[in-house]
């Protein structure tokens, strides 16, 4: 199984609800960059859809390692929430919807999470950061594109 690791993070604007997800994807050496942003949400739902996104951008199983400062997601991995949330068809849970992808990745990845503090420069949590703040600002700019 061919092994990745994925550096994650989202941004929000707590004024206009404008938000950004970034994430670094580093496999032997090479590396990929994805970022882009909704309108009207929450910095949970970005740190959610950031690390999603780049996994869901993966075709076939890979062994995952992923990186964010984000609590609420490595939490929900590593602690195996998650599954406890599903058994109860994630019923009064936040963003159900990216959870119920989420874990459908789970099922197709082995995927492991490991928490990193943000803002303590960790090289690619800050390009994470930077790409969800692009993605962030994209919307005003009304950019579309995905991969930066």
């Amino acid at each position: 199984m061919r092994k990745i690791q994925i550096w994650s993070d989202g941004a929000c604007n707590t004024s206009d609800r404008n938000g950004g997800y970034g994430a670094v994807l580093i496999e032997n050496g090479e590396i990929r960059e994805i970022w882009g942003g909704q309108k009207y949400t929450t910095n949970n739902r970005m740190e959610l859809l950031a690390a999603l996104i780049a996994i869901e951008s993966l075709e076939e199983p890979y062994e995952i390692e992923l990186v964010s400062d984000s609590l609420y997601v490595v939490n929900a991995i590593d602690k195996k929430w998650i599954y406890d949330w599903a058994k109860n068809d994630f019923h009064c849970r936040k963003n159900n919807d990216l959870w119920e992808r989420m874990l459908k990745m789970l099922s197709f990845h082995s995927i492991t999470s490991r928490w990193v503090r943000g803002h303590n420069g960790s090289k690619y949590n800050e390009r994470a950061d930077e790409l969800a703040q692009i993605g962030k600002d994209s919307l005003k700019e009304n950019l579309t594109s995905l991969d930066y």
